[in-house]
C-alpha cells in the first residue's frame, strides 16, 4: 500500500511510524539540489554577490554629503593684494575652486546654468573702501538648487570677514573699525533662497519614480510572455524587432505620463514647487527621458529568463541610478570615477534639466547638452535591445 510504512521508518512505542522525525540525509539532498539551481541559475547568484559588493563601494567611496572643491566663478574687478588674500582664504577652507571669469553677467550664466557652484563679485573701489574703514560688500552668489550641496560651504564663508585678512591688517590698519569685520559679505541663494529640500527633492521624484516603475514593468512584459508560453505566438508572427519594441513601451508611455503629472501636481499643490521654465520643454523632456527608461526595460526582458530575474535586475540598475544621479547625495561630493559612472546614467542628465527647468527657467540653450547625452543612451540602448531580441527570435 502507497500509505505503508517502509521496513526502514522510524516508529514509536505503539508500534506507529514517526513521520516526524528528522533525516539529515534528505535534508542534504535537499540542501545539494538548492546549490544546483543556484549554480544553473548564474544571473541570480551574481545579483546575490553583485549587490552587496556595489552597496559597501558606493556607500564606502563614492557618497560624501560634505562635498569640497566646488567650481566658483570669480568677479575681481579690482585685483588688489587684499582681494587676492581672500580668494586664498577661500580656497584654504577646501571647498571652492576659484576659476576667474570677466564679467558679472557671465558669472550669472554659469551659475544658472550649473558649471560653477559659486560666484564672488568684488567691486573695483573693494580695496580702496577697505582701507578706508567704510567696510565694503563682497557679494556671493551661491546655485541654491541642492541645499546640501551649498550648505557647508556658506557656512565656512560666514567666518571669512574675521580672518581672511587677519595677516594683512596689521599694524596702523589693524584698527579700521575696532571690533567689526573689515568686510561684509553678502550670500545669496540663488533659485531656493529659504532652502527648502522640497525644492530639490520633488522634482527629482519625477525621474526616480519613472525610473523605478517603467524599467521594471517594461523588463517583466517579454519575460512574462516567455512564463506564460505566449512569446512563440508572437515569434511566428511577421513582427519585426523594432515593431514589437515600440508596441511593448507605448502603453507604458502613457503610464509614465500619468505619473509625471501626479508628481507635477503635487508638487505645485502641496509642496508649492515653482514652474519658471516652459511647461511645453519640460513635456519634451519627460518624453525623452521615458523613451530612454523604457529601452532600458525591454533590453533587460531580452536578457532575463524569469519575472524574478528581471526583477533583480531592475534593481541592480535602480541604484547607482538612486545613488549616483545626485538625488540623494551632491554629485560634486563624489569622486571622478564615481562621477564618471554618473554621468552615463540617464538619471543624472534628466535631474539637472528638470531642475533647471522648474527652478531656474532654464530653456532649450540650457539643456541641449543634457537632452542629447539621454539621446545617445536611448540610440545605445535601442540598438542593443534589437540585437538581443533577434538572438531571442533565434
Amino acid at each position: 500500500m502507497r500509505n505503508a510504512p517502509g521496513p526502514g521508518r522510524p516508529r514509536d512505542a505503539a508500534g506507529a511510524p514517526r513521520w516526524s522525525a528528522l533525516s539529515w540525509g534528505r535534508i542534504l539532498a535537499v540542501l545539494l539540489k538548492e546549490f544546483v539551481q543556484l549554480k544553473r541559475d548564474r544571473l541570480t547568484f551574481a545579483m546575490m554577490i553583485g549587490v552587496p559588493i556595489m552597496q559597501l563601494v558606493l556607500f564606502g567611496y563614492a557618497i560624501n554629503g560634505d562635498p569640497k572643491h566646488l567650481p566658483t566663478a570669480v568677479v575681481a574687478l579690482d585685483h588688489g593684494p587684499l582681494v587676492q588674500s581672500i580668494l586664498r582664504a577661500a580656497e584654504n577652507t577646501g571647498y571652492f575652486t576659484v576659476v576667474h571669469v570677466a564679467s558679472d553677467r557671465q558669472a550669472e550664466e554659469l551659475v544658472a546654468s550649473g558649471e560653477v557652484q559659486f560666484a564672488f563679485v568684488f567691486p573695483a573701489d573693494f580695496s580702496r573702501r577697505l582701507l578706508r574703514g567704510e567696510q565694503p560688500a563682497m557679494a556671493v552668489y551661491a546655485d541654491a538648487t541642492d541645499p546640501a550641496a551649498t550648505g557647508s560651504a556658506v557656512a565656512a564663508l560666514l567666518s571669512l570677514p574675521q580672518v581672511a585678512l587677519a595677516a594683512d591688517l596689521k599694524g596702523p590698519l589693524a584698527g579700521l573699525r575696532p571690533g567689526a569685520a573689515p568686510f561684509e559679505l553678502r550670500v545669496h541663494r540663488r533659485y531656493n533662497p529659504e532652502g527648502l529640500t522640497a525644492y530639490n527633492v520633488v522634482p527629482g521624484l519625477m525621474g526616480v519614480i519613472l525610473t523605478m516603475t517603467l524599467v521594471m514593468m517594461t523588463a517583466m512584459a517579454m519575460t512574462r510572455e516567455r512564463e506564460r508560453g505566449t512569446l512563440e505566438n508572437l515569434l511566428a508572427t511577421p513582427v519585426r524587432p523594432v515593431e514589437m519594441m515600440v508596441g511593448k513601451i507605448l502603453p507604458y508611455v502613457l503610464i509614465g505620463y500619468a505619473q509625471v503629472l501626479i508628481i507635477f501636481g503635487a508638487a505645485r499643490l502641496l509642496f508649492d514647487v515653482p514652474m519658471v521654465g516652459s511647461f511645453v520643454l519640460l513635456s519634451a523632456m519627460v518624453m525623452l527621458f521615458i523613451v530612454a527608461t523604457l529601452a532600458v526595460g525591454f533590453t533587460f526582458s531580452t536578457i532575463a529568463r524569469s519575472q524574478m530575474q528581471s526583477m533583480q535586475m531592475t534593481m541592480f540598475y535602480f541604484l547607482p541610478n538612486i545613488l549616483l544621479s545626485g538625488f540623494m547625495f551632491p554629485f560634486r561630493g563624489m569622486p571622478g570615477w564615481a562621477q564618471a559612472i554618473g554621468e552615463l546614467l540617464p538619471l543624472t542628465h534628466f535631474l539637472r534639466i528638470v531642475r533647471g527647468i522648474m527652478l531656474k527657467g532654464a530653456g532649450w540653450p540650457e539643456v541641449w547638452g543634457q537632452a542629447a547625452a539621454i539621446g545617445a543612451f536611448v540610440l545605445v540602448m535601442g540598438l542593443v535591445a534589437m540585437k538581443r531580441y533577434r538572438q531571442t527570435i533565434d
